[in-house]
């Protein structure tokens, strides 16, 4: 028996007809894309329980790849649709697929504020530090001075640290990982989706064909090796000063917090809503 056999396969998820994929050569997003099933059918759910939202970006595309319930919204808004879904349907496990641009720098503000409610949804964004689908721009997440078709001579913005923000917001479970570190993938995304409250995985993902080209870095297995490079584990990082850290990519769990989500709150003012009505 596979280790992976189990009553529902990871390919009941995969819509097998829409292949080969969109995403460029080199692109880690089917790395990203075949960890979330493989979590999917560890997590012992059906298709029939899983709804996508996905927004607008190479990341985007994932839900033409899923037999899911899925919805494709408008850039930035996965996580209201998500959240709106998950307060009309509790029982339903809600996924945000978001890029960098996606989630943080259009929709930054729905990041915090579902960060802060600690709402039952579970974000992955693959973050490739630029717009990939629209030319290259850079985004929120880009390394400082790094070269892209906005920023030529260097992107003079400091780069966004997506889960810093999140955990900061009030985010019960944080990670982030990259591509390069493909094991541990799989185990954030299942460890997410078993969190009760807000959950996020960070993955860092090559693009070769714009932020890799414009840095340096054209073919994937040398932006493999720069993620390789530059990741440091959390447990590292603390003993390293803001000096020794600049330009790293910091990696491991950031959060993972026990308490009450959104929802359970929600469910206690609706009790006693309820009883006061009934004493009336």
């Amino acid at each position: 028996m596979s280790r992976r056999s189990k009553e529902v396969s990871w390919k009941a998820f995969l819509r097998e007809e829409s292949l080969p994929h969109q995403w460029c050569a080199g692109c880690g997003y089917g790395v990203i894309l075949k960890s979330m099933l493989y979590a999917f059918e560890k997590s012992g759910l059906a298709p029939k329980d899983v709804v996508v939202v996905t927004g607008i970006g190479c990341w985007g595309k994932a839900d033409d790849y899923l037999y899911t319930n899925t919805v494709h919204v408008t850039h930035g808004r996965a996580l209201p649709i998500a959240t709106g879904i998950k307060m009309a349907n509790p029982s339903l496990k809600v996924l945000a697929l978001m890029g960098d641009g996606d989630s943080a720098t259009i929709g930054g503000n729905h990041l915090i504020h579902s960060s802060r409610r600690n709402i039952d949804v579970t974000a992955i964004i693959a973050n490739n530090l630029n717009y990939g689908m629209t030319g290259g721009q850079y985004s929120c997440t880009t390394p400082l001075d790094s070269r892209t078709s906005t920023s030529w001579y260097g992107d003079p913005e400091p780069a966004l640290d997506i889960c810093r923000l999140t955990e900061t917001a009030g985010a019960s479970f944080v990670a982030r990982t990259t591509v390069y570190h493909v094991g541990t993938i799989e185990r954030y995304i299942l460890m997410a989706l078993s969190h009760e409250g807000f959950s996020l995985v960070e993955v860092i993902s090559p693009c070769p064909t714009y932020f890799g080209r414009y840095n340096k870095m054209p073919k994937a297995p040398i932006m493999l090796n720069w993620l390789k490079d530059k990741a440091i584990s959390i447990e590292r990082a603390k003993n390293l000063s803001e000096e020794e850290l600049s330009g790293a990519i910091v990696t491991g769990v950031f959060a993972d917090k026990k308490g009450h989500s959104f929802l359970s709150r929600y469910n206690e003012i609706q009790a006693r809503a309820k009883k006061d009505l009934e004493g009336e």
